[in-house]
C-alpha cells in the first residue's frame, strides 16, 4: 500500500495535515465541534473540558447524517446534556451538509464567542485539515486558535497518524485531504495556515 509513497513523503503528509494544537493548560476556550457520524470521541472531550472549566461554550454542528437519517449536531446535544453540560453553554447549528456549512452556519456562534473573549477550538479528525482552513477562510477575526484531535475508525480499526499509509480507507482519506487542501490553498479558494506558538494562525 506504501510503495508509492516514501518514508519522508509519508511523514510530510502526516504533519501536514494533522489539525492537533492544543490550548494552553487551564486557558478556557470555546470548542466546536465538526459534525460526524462518529459523534462519541467528541462529546467526550467536550464533556471533559467543560467540567474541569475549560470549555464554557460549546458549539454543535452538522445536520442530517447520510447513512442514519439523524441530526448530527442534535446528537451532540443529547450526549452532552447527559453527561451534565448545561444547555446554555451549547449551540446547536443543525442544518448543514458539509464542512463549509459547519462554519458558515455557525458564524453567529462563532462571534459570540470571540465578543466574550475566547479563543476558539476545533475538535475534529486528526487529519482533518480542511476544518482548520474553513474557520480562517470564512472568519476573518478569528485570531490565533487550536484543535483538539481524535482518531476515527476504518473497517474497524482507528486511522492513526502512523497506521493510515497501510490502511485503504485511512490513505484514501488522509490523501484527499492533502491534496484538496494543498490545491485549494494554492487556488486561493482557502486561506493559508501556519502553525507556530502552540496556535493556528
Amino acid at each position: 500500500m506504501t510503495d508509492d509513497l516514501g518514508s519522508e513523503q509519508i511523514a510530510a503528509i502526516t504533519a501536514f495535515v494533522d489539525t492537533e494544537a492544543l490550548p494552553p493548560d487551564g486557558r478556557p476556550t470555546a470548542l466546536i465541534l465538526f459534525g460526524t457520524m462518529y459523534v462519541r470521541p467528541p462529546v467526550e472531550i467536550a464533556a471533559e473540558r467543560y467540567h474541569r472549566g475549560l470549555a464554557p461554550l460549546i458549539i454543535a454542528t452538522g445536520g442530517v447524517n447520510r447513512y442514519d437519517g439523524t441530526r448530527e449536531a442534535r446528537t451532540f446535544r443529547r450526549l452532552l446534556l447527559e453527561r451534565g453540560v448545561p444547555d446554555d453553554a451549547i449551540r446547536c447549528e443543525d442544518r448543514s451538509l458539509n464542512t463549509w456549512q459547519n462554519v458558515e452556519l455557525s458564524l453567529p456562534f462563532l462571534h459570540e464567542a470571540l465578543a466574550s473573549g475566547l479563543a476558539v477550538t476545533a475538535v475534529c479528525k486528526w487529519y482533518h485539515r480542511r476544518a482548520l482552513h474553513m474557520l480562517k477562510t470564512l472568519v476573518p477575526g478569528l485570531g490565533p486558535f487550536h484543535g483538539i484531535t481524535w482518531e476515527p475508525p476504518s473497517a474497524g480499526r482507528p486511522i492513526t497518524r502512523t497506521d493510515w499509509p497501510a490502511m485503504p480507507g485511512g490513505r484514501k482519506r488522509v490523501m484527499r485531504e492533502w491534496e484538496e487542501v494543498s490545491r485549494r490553498v494554492a487556488d486561493g479558494s482557502l486561506q493559508d495556515l501556519v502553525l507556530t506558538g502552540g496556535a493556528w494562525h
